[in-house]
């Protein structure tokens, strides 16, 4: 049995912020800009995520296999009107539990988002990892995705 992906609401909150939580976390190292501003779990406040089910624009969704809640997935659609590929599906977040890594899930959900986005009549997807996160840009390259650009940062102080 495959991954499905199971739109989340308010009931799935808590896990969603827990799960952001640990991605972000393990994101911390890859650059100073990633530092987060909270010291624990309990520390994170879900009104980003709340906001998420006022946004049309932006979905999350539990990763399920086999009953059991392994992951998310966050997207968000937009456009770039004046491009032949304008409508995008961008994966802002994704993160499958380490127990379950390795064994097909990420790129099923990658099959998943892709019928997701031709249903919504975007044309591409998007996304970005962290330069130095090799796990995840091979992951990215082994499922399709090319270089496209490279993004740079400059904290301001």
């Amino acid at each position: 049995m495959t991954p499905e992906l199971v739109e989340a609401n308010a009931a799935d909150l808590d896990d969603l912020v827990a799960r952001w939580y640990a991605l972000a976390t393990a994101m911390e190292p890859y650059d100073e800009l990633n530092e987060l501003e909270y010291t624990a779990l309990d520390e994170v406040p879900d009104d980003g995520f709340r906001a998420h089910f006022d946004d049309e624009s932006i979905t999350d969704y539990l990763i399920v296999h086999e009953d059991t809640t392994i992951g998310f997935v966050t997207l968000r659609e937009g456009a770039h009107p004046s491009r032949r590929y304008s409508q995008y599906l961008r994966i802002v977040n994704l993160a499958i539990d380490e127990a379950h890594r390795n064994q097909g899930h990420g790129s099923r959900v990658i099959e998943l988002v892709r019928d997701l986005a031709r249903e919504r009549g975007c044309d591409h997807l998007k996304v970005s990892c962290e330069w130095h996160n090799e796990d995840a840009r091979r992951f990215y390259r082994e499922v399709g995705f090319r270089q496209k650009q490279v993004d740079y940062a400059e904290p301001l102080e």
